[in-house]
């Protein structure tokens, strides 16, 4: 057993690592930032490491947080940190994290969404820069440009670090003032047609128990959105400002338990502009790059379903119009008060400016944004959509209906590991998040997962469960992990033998000590032990 290993008493509950969960909150641990658990045997020995030749289901979607971890197993010659170089697995995972991984994708890329906002502009031969901090900089390329990674001719690039510590609850600033300050120095300068800054302050710091800090997030974005509009107006440049989704606005749930996570809120939408021009109701961040394209004077394609939310434009427009897109992340529109720290945040500017000039409020969440009913915002949904310009089916919205109609049981890459376990003599093991809300999977898709396995006549399946509470109630993830346990206990098939918080697993800034924490729990097992019953 490893010398990191911690012993607990064993657990009265037969769901041992729910307990073990439970144990943790008692501690002061919480979902996000949960020590790894691991279970071990009668002997102190932990159960269930991912050994060579094993099969690995990475069953989370979304990617750009989970192509880190995954590159640590399948990568050659990987070298962030030691590995076992004699490991080798063979490895699935539910959607494309990245084209060069070498792994069974079970639900690969439908193609380039094409015909996007910036493919739009570089093909008329317009020049355009994206500002934002390295939290966010996937967002602004990858998902705004239609899941394409790179830049397209006449498109810049800038990333600011975010600052490197344990919780951005010590720093609610981030690095906003050096974003601030590269977006005024591009907004003065004329070569740019089209500028998209992005202040991620208040969807960072809304995932965080913290009043205090996602006040001072919200104040201090507020102020900076002031400076971009003063120099905006400077340079008689025209100012769009609007969100990716909401968090804050809807921070309590009635019972007045704390909602880190999305919410269903719409988001506004301000156009900073003195020339008449008015705004029509109704919309979706799907209307925002047809909106860009019409001040440009620009054709929309075809292939952008989206309207725009210009009512009324001025007849005699200048011959060449600039734009400035501010995405001021996680700011949702709420009426209510109740739980709403946006409103109850001193935001002069923001007040000032929906009181002044043209609003509205465009919807974030659900449908609209390609995802099933009744769900949530996201920051990979939202900046999709708002790059996009027409509705794209999510790839949650994609694993569901498979579920509902019987496909997913029949995905190649599934099939490919459960019977390469079986053909091979080795085992399989199902690892990501576990949780129903959150934008990087689901519960429901590792049942699904346990019950082809059952299907399949798998002996030895092994569950590896991540945590995180976004958009969850208090100690949510023991009950997850509970329902898993009782998944595996009904079906017969699979056990629960690790248990981690997503801060650990989920990086995408190449923090690779956290990586290397979790590939260690999940090779060595590595965490506190936990004796089974």
């Amino acid at each position: 057993m490893d010398n990191h290993m911690r012993h607990n008493e064993p657990a009265m509950s037969q769901y041992v690592m729910a307990e073990a969960v439970r144990e943790a909150y008692a501690r002061g641990e919480e979902d996000e930032a949960l020590e790894p658990l691991v279970l071990v045997d009668e002997e102190g020995m932990p159960v269930g490491r991912i050994r060579d030749g094993d099969y690995v289901i990475f069953y989370n979607i979304r990617g750009e947080r989970e192509v880190e971890l995954t590159r640590s197993f399948v990568e050659e010659g990987f070298q962030r940190f030691p590995t076992e170089k004699e490991l080798k697995v063979d490895f699935a995972t539910m959607i494309q994290y990245d084209g060069t991984l070498k792994v069974r994708v079970a639900f690969p890329p439908v193609g380039e969404i094409e015909h996007t906002l910036s493919q739009v502009i570089s093909e008329h031969g317009l020049r355009q820069v994206k500002i934002t901090e390295s939290e966010k900089a996937i967002h602004l390329g990858f998902f705004l440009n239609g899941k394409v990674d790179r830049p397209f001719p006449g498109e810049e690039r800038i990333i600011i670090p975010s600052p490197r510590v344990t919780s951005y609850e010590e720093v609610p600033e981030m690095s906003i003032a050096e974003a601030t300050e590269a977006i005024l120095e591009k907004t003065g300068d004329p070569s740019y047609d089209l500028v998209i800054g992005n202040f991620v302050n208040v969807d960072v710091l809304g995932h965080i128990e913290s009043q205090g800090a996602i006040d001072r997030a919200v104040e201090i974005v507020d102020s900076h959105v002031g400076q971009v509009v003063e120099a905006a107006q400077k340079a008689n440049v025209t100012m769009i400002i609007t969100a990716d989704h909401g968090t804050v606005e809807k921070w309590l749930y009635p019972d007045g338990a704390i909602d880190t996570g999305h919410t269903d809120s719409s988001v506004p939408f301000i156009l900073v502009s003195s020339d008449g021009t008015s705004l029509r109701d109704g919309g979706t961040l799907t209307d925002v790059s047809p909106t860009i394209l019409q001040l440009l004077g620009l054709p929309k394609p075809a292939t952008m379903t989206g309207d725009s939310l210009l009512e009324d434009p001025p007849v005699n427009e200048p011959d060449r119009r600039r734009v400035l897109l501010l995405i001021v992340d996680g700011w949702g529109f709420r009426e209510e008060t109740y739980g709403n720290l946006i409103a109850q945040a001193h935001t002069p500017v923001m007040d000032r400016l929906q009181g002044e000039y043209p609003f509205t409020a465009l919807k974030a969440s659900g449908k609209p944004m390609g995802m099933p009913e009744g769900t949530v915002g996201n920051s990979e949904a939202g900046h999709l959509h708002l790059g996009a310009g027409r509705r794209i089916p999510s790839d949650r919205l994609r694993i569901d209906e498979a579920i509902k109609d019987g496909s997913f049981f029949a995905n190649e890459a599934f099939l490919w590991a459960m019977r390469g376990a079986q053909k091979d003599g080795t085992r399989l093991h199902l690892l990501g998040i576990v949780s129903f809300y959150s934008s990087h999977g689901s519960v429901d898709h590792l049942t699904a997962l346990l019950k082809l396995a059952k299907r399949e006549g798998l002996k030895e399946v092994y569950v590896h469960s991540m945590l995180g509470r976004r958009g969850e109630h208090p100690e949510s993830g023991a009950r997850y992990i509970q329902t898993v346990e009782e998944t595996v206990e009904r079906l017969g098939l699979g056990r629960v033998v690790s248990v981690i918080g997503r801060f650990w697993a989920l990086d995408r800034e190449e923090n690779w000590d956290k990586i290397e924490k979790t590939y260690r729990w999940l090779v060595h097992g590595e965490g506190r032990a936990v004796r089974g019953v």
